[in-house]
């Protein structure tokens, strides 16, 4: 039997079963077996995320990004627009991220059901995407659909999907497959007009999130197999699906990648500048010294090959060890180099080099070589990543079988389908389990709680879940276990502060509040610091420190609606002119556009009053009266708010 018969033999029992009669089956074309390929993986995954629809919004993000977030929930608007691309919150420039949440919002509002799908067909279509140019790019309908099956379904992933604020990795991953299309289009026939294009969905894929800054070098790999542009000592670096592509000399190659080179310089400094304003980058004094990050990030390179051959203890936040044993770190490190070693000795199987540096390379930006935030590692980090991986194992396992008597080879494949299917349907299992972590706070950090270890973050997030649910002294021991954990951690001396404001301690409140304006770099939670502190002091009627706090709290949140209250109360408190009211009116007003309330319109109508805009507070009043469910209620309450 000739080898290319061999080769097409053990294809078809790898992919889906087309054949449905001995004449050929049904589906004899290339486009047909792809559109079957095609609805199979939508199947799949539609099986496995299909839970996602009960899920809703989490306190890891989501409110900064869409819940709580007013120029989000303003809609696909001009304002949302110039505030995209203007803004670095979060410690990120990405305005089609935004945009996307944005539209979202118009769409869905605070129906997370809508939000989650929309992130699910991004996946999907990454999913098809994947799919398509593996196959176009190798020839390979089998091996492609399953290297796509893997990632479309692997557990690893669901926190990109379930995860509403993480919608900037499957945007990001979408434009990116996008740009690696267009590739495929411009190495066809190479040229300015072709480059566009890839240059374009490139930057829109870096201002989605900046995760895929080595694409450039991705293409490079591609070059090298199993697009065939390059040739390795003297000779092709492997044998193109089509001569149409025109061989190129290594120097071209690249030089043709520089301006895209140039776009991931540009969107590496913006991030770097976007990170520092936020705080997002830990400081030195944090103790992660550079040895621990080095061996972070060698242990972690292993660990996620761990966890996408056993996804097991799956994680929303990883903790940063304090230490990390010399065993673990010495084995990960003798894994990483002798799998490099074995890719270079074997380098005639070239998917082994271009799987194992896609592996290895497009983790680079999320691997820890600068710390950005508090996690040793994170799943959403692998979404990229593990391609590589699938693209080695799918690609070794027919490798295998083409290694084995031609004899055997037909029963083995048979053997080796129905194990793949086997693990496409526990990896199914897995999956719709994962996503059932990610239903809501209680259950997203109960598990993180269960499957970490020294977890302060997963503490205090899994205490504000037990704060919803009225469970406040339970609690208080979920915040005192953080704060023991990472006495540095601002985020536990804000909470604590909160806890003993509610209980009238205000002088320990005030040791709290002070104490994470120390250690707090993250502006929002600075933010918090100040107004909190702002309004202890407004309760022991010390004014002009409130005011100094409340400023100091818009001016790093340009709206900050518990501040803003307070400032028009301090102002009405004090105010003996008809400018005084004004002034006070003019805080009311911008509480109200931040947090419409009846009270609030109250308050706003009488100062409005008080400064003699009569038609004005009328407007306002009538708007109290619409809001209202009980106005002598709301009245009571606004008359007692502005007794000093």
């Amino acid at each position: 039997m000739p080898a290319s018969t061999t080769k097409s033999s053990i294809n078809s029992q790898l992919a889906p079963q087309f054949v449905s009669n001995r004449a050929g089956g049904f589906f004899r074309s290339t486009s047909e077996q792809k559109l079957l390929s095609c609805l199979l993986l939508l199947v799949v995954m539609l099986a496995a995320y299909n839970p996602i629809s009960r899920n809703g919004f989490v306190n890891f993000d989501d409110d900064r990004y869409v819940t709580d977030n007013p120029h989000i929930k303003e809609g696909l608007h001009s304002s949302t627009i110039r505030w995209a691309f203007t803004s670095i919150d979060e410690g990120n420039w990405h305005p089609l991220t935004w945009l996307s949440h944005a539209l979202d919002f118009q769409l869905f509002r605070l129906n997370a059901a809508g939000h989650h799908y929309t992130s699910l067909l991004l996946h999907a279509a990454n999913a098809l995407l994947l799919f398509l140019i593996l196959q176009w790019f190798t020839g390979s309908i089998a091996r492609s659909f399953w290297v796509s099956a893997l990632f479309a379904v692997h557990p690893l992933n669901v926190e990109s999907v379930a995860w509403i604020a993480e919608r900037k990795t499957v945007l990001s991953m979408f434009f990116c497959l996008l740009a690696l299309a267009a590739y495929g289009w411009y190495v066809r026939k190479p040229g300015i007009a072709r480059y566009i294009p890839i240059a374009i969905l490139f930057a829109m894929s870096l201002m989605s999130k900046p995760m895929v800054i080595t694409f450039p070098f991705v293409l490079l790999l591609l070059d090298y197999w199993p697009l065939a542009r390059m040739r390795v000592d003297g000779a092709l670096a492997s044998e193109s699906t089509t001569r149409s592509v025109p061989i190129r000399p290594t120097w071209w190659l690249f030089l043709e990648k520089i301006p895209l080179l140039i776009l991931s310089g540009i969107s590496a400094i913006i991030t770097l500048i976007a990170q520092r304003a936020e705080g997002a980058v830990l400081a030195a004094s944090t103790g992660n010294s550079v040895l621990l990050r080095l061996e972070n990030i060698v242990s972690s390179y292993a660990l996620y090959i761990i966890k996408t051959v056993a996804p097991y203890h799956l994680a929303a936040l990883y903790p940063y060890p304090r230490a990390l044993p010399l065993w673990r770190v010495a084995l990960s490190l003798l894994f990483l180099l002798t799998t490099t070693t074995a890719v270079i000795k074997y380098r005639q199987h070239r998917y082994l080099v271009v799987g194992w540096f896609w592996y290895l390379g497009t983790m680079v930006p999320m691997i820890g070589f600068i710390q950005v935030g508090n996690q040793a590692m994170a799943d959403r980090y692998a979404y990229l990543p593990v391609i590589g991986l699938f693209i080695i194992v799918v690609w070794g396992a027919v490798d295998c079988l083409t290694a084995m008597p031609r004899s055997k080879q037909a029963i083995s494949a048979k053997y080796l389908a129905a194990f793949a299917v086997c693990i496409l349907a526990i990896l199914s299992v897995v999956t719709r389990i994962q996503l059932t972590y990610w239903r809501d706070d209680f259950t997203l950090w109960s598990h993180a709680l269960a499957v970490t270890h020294n977890n302060f973050v997963a503490e205090n997030n899994f205490a504000e879940s037990l704060i919803k649910r009225g469970r406040r002294d339970d609690a208080i021991t979920h915040f005192r276990t953080a704060a023991a954990l990472e006495p540095n951690d601002a985020v536990s001396q804000l909470n604590l502060g909160i806890f003993a404001q509610e209980h009238g301690d205000l002088r320990e409140a005030t040791v709290r509040y002070e104490n994470a304006l120390r250690l707090a770099t993250d502006t929002q939670i600075r933010a918090s610091a100040y107004a909190n502190l702002g309004t202890v002091y407004f309760a022991q009627h010390a004014y002009p420190q409130a005011l100094q706090n409340f400023n100091a709290a818009i001016k790093l949140k340009k709206e900050f609606p518990i501040a803003l209250l307070d400032m028009g109360l301090i102002a009405e408190i004090s105010a003996h002119t008809a400018s005084d009211w004004s002034q006070a009116a003019n805080y009311y007003a911008r509480f109200v556009d931040t947090d419409p309330s009846d009270v609030g319109y109250l308050l706003l109508a009488n100062a409005l009053r008080h400064s003699g805009e009569e038609a004005s507070a009328n407007a306002a009043y009538q708007q109290a009266v619409q809001l209202s469910q009980n106005l002598a209620q709301a009245q009571q309450k606004a008359a007692t708010l502005v007794k000093p």
